[in-house]
């Protein structure tokens, strides 16, 4: 009888916990939600009023694909967006190479500056896009290049370059080096080892980084701003050009077809990542 009283307050405080536990994970729920709000509600707003009848934003008169048909018969948007792939592919071959060589290079040799070196390739991921731009384009005027599709192309391979590094870096530090020892032993050379072991070890790493490249060469507007010259427009620009009218069901049809591009190839490089980790 006397254990009554004892077990009622055991089983007081355990419902006790029970709802200190329900309240805290229904605020994480309500948090979390609130967060995702943020961040996809705007997403959202520019995706529903791509298939806006109206011209106007604010009033909704009905479903219509008229906007994105629109966008295909339009001869700027077009070469926009021919632009905009030949330098997103050009810059993502040849700075996803010079990346993977960057990041073989700097794991397997070590010498005087390695870690100064080293420390440089980060520089362009933290500086400021319009500090970049800026010096990217006083480089082109002291050598007098003119502004066009090669000087976007050599400016996105500047600032893709380091993503690449990094995202290869990441796969060679669970990389097992007895295996290119393995090899040579059995009398490969150093480039038949490089190809036909240690790339292939490392190949989710470099796909992960062309992917995250050519992400950031087609989203640009910063540096592509600086640099572009006439007849070089790409997407990014050209929707900023239109934004300054007026945000139009146009401008968010071309925005939802930029943010899906967008979107599917992130989801690549994040699966390659995350596998190459």
């Amino acid at each position: 009888m006397n254990g009554g009283p004892e077990n009622a307050a055991a089983a007081g405080r355990l419902n006790s916990k029970k709802r200190v536990k329900a309240l805290g994970t229904t605020i994480g729920a309500v948090y979390t939600a609130l967060v995702y709000a943020i961040i996809y509600l705007p997403i959202g707003v520019l995706v529903a009023f791509s298939f806006n009848r109206s011209k106007i934003n604010a009033v909704w008169q009905g479903f219509t694909l008229d906007w994105y048909r629109a966008l295909f018969h339009d001869r700027l948007i077009l070469e926009a967006a021919k632009n905009t792939l030949i330098i997103g592919i050009t810059a993502t071959i040849i700075s996803t190479m010079i990346g993977t060589l960057a990041a073989v290079g700097m794991y397997r040799y070590h010498f005087r500056g390695k870690s100064v070196l080293d420390s440089l390739l980060y520089i362009p991921i933290v500086i400021p896009e319009v500090v970049l731009g800026i010096s990217l384009l006083a480089l082109f005027a002291i050598f007098k290049v003119r502004l066009g599709l090669n000087t976007l192309i050599l400016s996105h391979i500047t600032f893709c370059i380091p993503f690449v590094v990094v995202t290869v870096k990441a796969r060679l530090a669970g990389f097992d080096r007895n295996m290119e020892e393995a090899a040579m032993d059995l009398g490969a050379s150093q480039w038949q080892t490089f190809v036909k072991v240690t790339l292939p070890l490392i190949m989710p790493g470099v796909a992960a980084g062309a992917l995250l490249a050519f992400t950031l060469s087609i989203d640009d507007v910063i540096i592509s701003f600086f640099v572009a010259g006439p007849g070089s427009t790409t997407l990014p620009l050209k929707i900023y050009a239109m934004v300054k009218q007026g945000v139009t069901p146009a401008v968010n049809a071309l925005s939802t077809i930029m943010l899906l591009l967008t979107f599917i190839v992130t989801i690549a490089a994040e699966g390659l990542r995350s596998r190459a980790n």
